[in-house]
């Protein structure tokens, strides 16, 4: 008999919360005004942090930011400011929370659909990686989407955070080629 295929991942480790969410979410398609706002604000949490530790206190972030949805996050004020830096399940850093309660404000003042905005970033289909040296940290797309937003008035959002949330949300497939959650075609 046969010993059975081994299931081959992109190489995140053996934490049980970042398979399944490697597996089930991570490049992805994600769309959606309230939906890119959370994304664009964990994203933007982890910057300088691994991963795994936004992962691990994302339900705890959705109930403080009111499940991240942008008109009562814009509603937020210094009393939300000092309970959120003094709750430990959350990641406490004032840049942060003060720029996702700026964010929230700036994405309701747009004259478009966040989702569309972030989307008309994402650059054509190319070929599937093969090691995590030919993922780059930015890309000229994630370059404009982070200059474009920054002009819009958003804050904390970088190009490496923008082509994170690229990643993340199925603007880009940085899956490598023999991963198990890459589509078939090997391009996307």
């Amino acid at each position: 008999m046969a010993e059975p295929t081994p299931v081959v991942r992109c190489p995140w480790g053996e934490d049980p919360a970042m398979t399944a969410y490697h597996d089930t979410e991570w490049g992805r398609e994600l769309r959606g005004d309230p939906e890119l706002f959370e994304r664009m604000s964990l994203e933007a949490f982890q910057s300088g942090l691994s991963w795994a530790i936004i992962l691990r206190k994302r339900e705890r972030f959705r109930e403080v930011f009111a499940g991240f949805d942008p008109e009562v996050v814009a509603g937020f004020g210094e009393p939300d400011v000092a309970r959120l830096l003094d709750d430990a399940g959350i990641v406490r850093n004032r840049r942060k929370i003060e720029a996702t309660i700026s964010n929230a404000r700036t994405l309701l003042a747009l004259d478009e659909s966040f989702s569309d905005l972030l989307w008309s970033f994402a650059p054509p289909p190319r070929p599937a990686p093969t090691s995590f040296a030919d993922v780059p940290a930015t890309t000229p797309e994630s370059i404009a989407m982070a200059k474009t937003l920054k002009k819009k008035g958003f804050r904390f959002f970088g190009p490496t955070t923008a082509y994170a949330l690229m990643q993340a949300t199925g603007m880009v497939n940085d899956h490598l080629a023999d991963c198990v959650a890459r589509p078939a075609s090997g391009v996307a």
